[in-house]
């Protein structure tokens, strides 16, 4: 969920009003075991803001930007961040704890502040989250209630930018929202366990195709993924381990690719780059592909597991960076 609400979050930053000051933001970020040399401001109208580590370990820049939410990114993680002309903002973080160390000083550091702790609040409720997706209606309506709730005072109490604020407030009930259609998601899912599962014919980026039939007598989990998915790519790291973890017993990893046609050559290129495993394949018609529609998949990245018959044991399965996956593999697989 926490991908989930920054997605919201950083879709907030293009319905503000639209304003450029003349007046510089100073940043400056003192990064711990840093994953790179560069750090990559993000923001409005496609702004972008490169800044190399200077001599003395830290990364320091004065830049235009238009007032609202920023993301900044090491090439590994990001988080979001408020500026405006004339903030003077000095993050520090440590890269191995990366949310759980973003601190910001100095003028106009509040609302920065603000959001680097939504997200840990965000991430917290994620590992509640599992748990309530397999609880009654009422019972997960009733969680979602007090979450909004909380997440409104907190932001009224706050004292912020009323631009944030106003942004931010009905992003609370549109997050509410999401989630719910996502609670109905994983119930029709549970409609569908039990059953053969549709079977696919795609290109293997082996080489030749694969079909779903050619994998039976092992468990078979499917990450449907794409390129351009920023959640997807944050469970690439987590999915390796469980390659590792499980290699040589009966299951096969399969990715499905839902890129569009025009960017076959870049998920070709992607999946050699990041040195991918498993067996990498290339969806027919994207999201309309028979296979993708049958399990009504219509956000990514989504999880199923079939089992050594071609039966759906989940066809929304816990994804690869929670703990409930290992739980439900070591139950199954031999």
């Amino acid at each position: 969920m926490k991908k989930l609400v920054y997605l919201l979050v950083l879709s907030v930053g293009f319905s503000f009003a639209q304003t450029t000051t003349k007046e510089k933001v100073k940043f400056s970020a003192k990064i711990e075991n840093r994953n790179s040399d560069t750090l990559t401001v993000f923001g409005p109208n496609k702004f972008k803001q490169v800044i190399p580590i200077n001599k003395k370990g830290v990364f320091e820049a004065s830049f235009e930007v238009t007032d609202g939410l920023h993301q900044f990114s090491d090439g590994s993680e990001s988080s979001m961040m408020y500026l405006r002309g004339g903030d003077d903002i000095k993050l520090t973080l440590d890269a191995k704890e990366f949310d759980e160390t973003i601190v910001y000083t100095g003028k106009g550091s509040k609302e920065s502040n603000f959001l680097a702790q939504k997200a840990l609040s965000d991430e917290k409720f994620e590992m509640e989250l599992e748990g309530l997706l397999e609880k009654d209606e009422a019972t997960f309506k009733a969680a979602l209630d007090k979450k909004a709730k909380e997440d409104l005072a907190k932001l009224e109490s706050a004292g912020l930018d009323e631009k944030l604020v106003s942004a931010l407030k009905p992003r609370i009930a549109q997050e509410g929202m999401m989630l719910t259609q996502y609670y109905n998601q994983k119930a029709a899912a549970k409609k569908v366990e039990g059953t053969t599962a549709p079977s696919f014919d795609y290109e293997n980026h082996k080489g030749g195709k694969t079909k779903l039939e050619d994998l039976r007598g092992k468990y078979v989990y499917i990450d449907v993924w794409a390129t351009w998915c920023g959640p997807c790519r944050a469970e690439i790291p987590h999915l390796k381990k469980i390659e590792e973890k499980y290699h040589g017993k009966n299951i096969e990893f399969v990715s499905i690719s839902v890129d569009v046609d025009k960017d076959h050559e870049k998920w070709q290129k992607f999946v050699t780059e990041k040195q991918l495993g498993g067996i990498q394949l290339f969806a027919d018609k994207n999201w309309m592909s028979d296979f993708i529609k049958a399990f009504g998949i219509n956000s990514i990245p989504r999880f199923l597991l079939i089992d050594p018959t071609g039966k759906v044991v989940k066809a929304d399965a816990p994804r690869p960076s929670s703990p409930l996956l290992v739980e439900l593999l070591d139950g199954l697989v031999k």
